[in-house]
């Protein structure tokens, strides 16, 4: 890394006003400085009876722009709601009965959730390895994280995306513990889903998707409501059906106190090169990887057994914020992290 990216990257890390031993950014993000004034502006007016809901359409508009830079589609195809699981459940609505769902093994319960409550529809798990290779002709669509919450794993998304086009098969990516710290615009999928609150470092509450040709036509907006028309103000009520003709008929009531904070950390996310953040965070991940025994991963995330929880007390004792999960420790390297949480986390597991 160069001198001009590190003190690049480095004036980023001066926007955070915590960050030292925060090693969580997969659990929840830290908000900076453009975050923070957001959210306290937007509370400051709600509290003084001047706060104007035509400006939380704006931001929200604004927030739709983000996503589309950092999903690398344009923004008629983006979707924004509150939460992965419902954008999910669109696909599970449009599955026939008795199709086939492929996902992985262990992953994220918003992500596989809507597809089992179903009860009529044929979901087999499989090994991250081999998510490619279990695709064929009776599968409908594959259904996977681009990174794992558990493990940190990074799925091949262009074998996948090659599998699945040679049969025909619908893919659906969660890009939650991904799209942040490396780059997701050439990610192929009919449905890109994303909530903003971990890598991203907006409030919790702003969730996006992109989605494709096929899943415009093919998706019902089951969750239609008052915000799923061109213009909102203009949809507020029946008896006609109000919807957009791109992926904002999609869209569900924005929480407009989340979208103000949103809107802000996603500009700062979008404004910044995506390359250089994973190079940074992946440098700081396989440095710890390093000091702890383990292989170098192309990932930000560093997960280890810890069945016990006694890796997860050290770091705690230590002041550092970490994470367990399935029976795992689990740290992670973010824009905040640099060298010295490398040493403190290695240090506080005796490494």
């Amino acid at each position: 890394m160069t001198p001009t990216v590190q003190n690049r990257l480095a004036a980023v890390r001066d926007r955070f006003a915590a960050g030292r031993g925060y090693l969580a950014a997969c659990t929840l993000g830290l908000p900076a400085d453009v975050t923070v004034e957001a959210v306290r502006r937007d509370l400051e007016r709600w509290a003084a009876g001047t706060a104007d809901s035509l400006e939380y359409t704006a931001a929200v508009e604004r927030s739709r722009a983000h996503a589309a830079t950092l999903l690398g589609v344009d923004a008629t195809r983006i979707a924004t709601g509150s939460q992965v699981s419902p954008f999910v459940a669109l696909a599970a609505a449009a599955a026939p009965a008795g199709a086939e769902i492929v996902c992985i093994e262990g992953d994220f319960s918003s992500l596989v959730g809507p597809f089992l409550v179903r009860g009529d529809l044929r979901v087999r798990h499989v090994p991250i390895d081999a998510l490619a290779d279990e695709i064929g002709p009776s599968t409908w669509l594959v259904a996977y994280s681009l990174v794992q919450s558990a493990t940190g794993a990074v799925t091949d998304a262009a074998s996948v995306a090659e599998a699945a086009r040679a049969v025909g098969a619908r893919v659906l990516v969660d890009t939650t513990q991904a799209t942040g710290w490396m780059p997701t615009t050439d990610v192929e999928a009919d449905l890109l889903v994303c909530h903003s609150y971990k890598w991203l470092c907006a409030p919790r509450g702003a969730a996006f998707a992109a989605f494709s040709d096929r899943a415009l036509a093919e998706f019902v907006p089951i969750d239609a409501g008052w915000w799923s028309g061109t213009d909102p103000w203009a949809s507020c009520y029946g008896p006609d059906l109000h919807l957009a003709e791109d992926a904002s008929r999609f869209d569900v009531s924005p929480a407009w106190h989340a979208w103000m904070g949103a809107e802000a950390a996603l500009g700062l996310a979008a404004s910044l090169d995506a390359d250089e953040v994973r190079d940074h965070a992946v440098g700081l991940a396989n440095a710890f990887r390093d000091r702890i025994g383990l292989d170098p991963s192309n990932s930000a995330i560093v997960a280890w057994p810890d069945a016990d929880g006694t890796s997860l007390r050290a770091l705690t004792a230590a002041g550092i914020t970490a994470s367990g999960r399935a029976g795992r420790a689990r740290v992670a390297f973010h824009l905040w992290n640099d060298d010295e949480d490398v040493d403190l986390a290695a240090r506080a597991i005796g490494r």
